[in-house]
């Protein structure tokens, strides 16, 4: 919660270790943002268990309850905990100690500090969309995890396959055992990309008696294209980068959350 009297922002250099602890309750009280950058160590308890030895690093609590420890070089934290962290703050011996505490996994980091050059608290307003498109080697891993998204009953059986005219992007059968060609663009596809498909298509008919299709995969297609491909025999299936992104993302995160669960935690 918040309210007209809280500050926007607070920013202590130096400060002393009562100090540093009264921003930090203030800030986890009001759920601000909180960032401290001084010498520290970490201690972790949980699934496993981690000690990290002292050394000059960022800590990061944000609004929603989560915790990260940063060193000085590299994006990924050093320790980390997730959303819904309960914090308690103390001084003892000099020694200002974070605790941040899950009750489901049961888990908890320390985080000591015995000097703080700057910490500042601060309340952020973030209401923008994130939007992530995939390149198309990620289209093509997209359909090769969710294959419906080219049409139901598709099934890859490989990708980046060698003919001669070059690599064709995604091969598999149909659910009525024909074999299918896939050439993927992710803008707009052009005469360029049905004529690629077409040559794809005729080197692997020299080298089977089944049935070939060839489909192209793009969010759309220029104009005239659907002509051309009529006239070729191809078809054209709308593939949205942004929804294979999508899926790529909610793949690495469940493959995330089972490496955690398997207790390689930290």
């Amino acid at each position: 919660m918040t309210n007209e009297n809280q500050k926007p922002l607070t920013v202590s250099v130096n400060p002393n270790m009562s100090e540093a602890e009264k921003i930090f309750k203030e800030a986890l009280f009001q759920r601000k943002t909180l960032i401290a950058v001084g010498n520290c160590w970490v201690q972790y308890h949980g699934r496993a268990a981690s000690k990290l030895e002292p050394g000059e690093r960022i800590l990061i609590i944000k609004e929603d309850g989560s915790l990260l420890v940063h060193r000085s070089v590299g994006y990924e934290p050093v320790n980390w905990q997730p959303p819904g962290c309960i914090f308690h703050t103390r001084i003892k011996e000099g020694i200002l100690e974070v605790h941040a505490v899950r009750q489901k996994p049961p888990e908890s980091v320390h985080v000591f500090f015995d000097k703080i050059c700057i910490i500042s608290a601060l309340s952020l307003t973030d209401s923008g969309e994130f939007s992530l498109y995939a390149s198309e080697e990620d289209m093509h891993k997209a359909i090769l995890l969710e294959p419906s998204l080219l049409e139901d009953g598709f099934k890859p059986i490989s990708y980046e396959k060698k003919v001669e005219p070059g690599f064709v992007d995604v091969y598999g059968v149909d659910k009525h055992g024909r074999f299918v060609v896939v050439e993927v663009k992710r803008k707009t596809a052009g005469k360029d990309a049905a004529f690629q498909l077409a040559k794809y298509i005729e080197a692997i008919k020299g080298r089977t008696n089944r049935e070939v299709r060839g489909i192209l995969a793009a969010p759309n297609i220029a104009k005239d294209v659907q002509r051309l491909l009529e006239t070729l025999n191809l078809e054209f299936k709308p593939l949205n980068p942004k929804k294979c992104a999508e899926i790529l993302k909610r793949t690495k995160t469940k493959r995330l959350e089972a490496f955690f669960n398997e207790g390689n935690h930290k």
